[in-house]
Parts: structure tokens; sequence; C-alpha cells
């Protein structure tokens, strides 16, 4: 489970910088990316390395 939570942070951070990139940055881009961090932090918290 903690490597799929990790897997889907990174995907989301990908999609995030390609939106920023691609000037289409919009509201759904800054929402991926902060699911991304949450995703990140929660896996630190559990304890679990990054």
């Amino acid at each position: 489970m903690s490597s799929l939570l990790y897997f889907i942070a990174v995907i989301l951070l990908i999609g995030w910088l390609i939106g920023v990139f691609a000037y289409s940055a919009t509201g759904l881009i800054h929402v991926l990316l902060v699911l991304a961090i949450i995703a990140v932090l929660f896996r630190l918290i559990s304890g679990r390395p990054v």
C-alpha cells in the first residue's frame, strides 16, 4: 500500500510539472500538487522513509 501511495504522489508531481511548463496552470494543477505533498507527508509521518 505504501509503495502505491508513493507512486501516486510521483505521478501527481509529474502531472503538476507538465501543467506548469505547458502554461496551463489552472486550479486543478495546484490541487494535484497539494495531494502529492500530502501523500509524501503521510508516508513520512507513518514512519517509512521516502
